[in-house]
């Protein structure tokens, strides 16, 4: 598994424990989802203002988010074998993490660690656009962050 970090926000420092605590979220998800760890994810930390025109730019939406996630990989068997295949890119806001942390009363930690562990079903192939399908991905999100011990409390 490859996970390539990119901080480019000053909002707050984060520590290798909380990197440490999202590379197993990542590799969660994967094991849950019954996949190996021969893939990689590009994971970048900004500020409201980038991840609004981010929005903006890709999505037609000028407004500040949580998380965008930019799936890649379609399942598809890939017969060349150039190391890790990308499942595709997650951007988090931290500003807006850290709002919402406090809003729900948890630790910035799990909000991101809950940011990640969404936004990777979303690179596999889930999406929440119905009721059903977000009742599917919220239990799957629930059942991976209790496996490794991150609650809301």
């Amino acid at each position: 598994m490859e996970i390539i970090f990119e901080d480019r926000q000053d909002f707050v420092k984060l520590d290798q424990d909380i990197m440490d605590k999202i590379e197993a979220v990542i590799l969660e998800v994967l094991a849950y989802e019954g996949y190996d760890d021969d893939y990689e994810v590009s994971l970048s930390f900004v500020s409201n203002d980038e991840i609004r025109e981010i929005n903006r730019d890709y999505r037609n939406i000028d407004k500040v988010t949580d998380v965008l996630s930019f799936p890649m990989y379609d399942g598809e068997e890939v017969d060349v074998d150039f190391g890790a295949i990308s499942l595709g890119d997650i951007v988090i806001s931290i500003e807006r993490a850290a709002d919402q942390a406090k809003d729900f009363g948890h630790s910035l930690e799990r909000e991101v660690c809950f940011l990640v562990c969404h936004s990777m079903f979303h690179l596999l192939g889930y999406d929440h656009m119905e009721e059903e399908e977000a009742k599917e991905m919220h239990a799957k999100e629930e059942d991976v962050l209790s496996q490794l011990g991150i609650t809301r409390n």
